[in-house]
């Protein structure tokens, strides 16, 4: 069972069936928010 993480903050984003057991780094819903959100001020 892989994991897919916030590389922002570490919360938990989706589990995937993968033969390895694997991270992967990606960008919940609401760091992409806080980060659009940061570049328009």
């Amino acid at each position: 069972m892989g994991t897919i993480v916030c590389r922002h903050c570490d919360s938990i984003i989706e589990h995937f069936e993968d033969e390895k057991v694997i991270v992967q780094y990606s960008e919940c819903v609401r760091c992409s928010e806080d980060m659009t959100d940061e570049h328009d001020h």
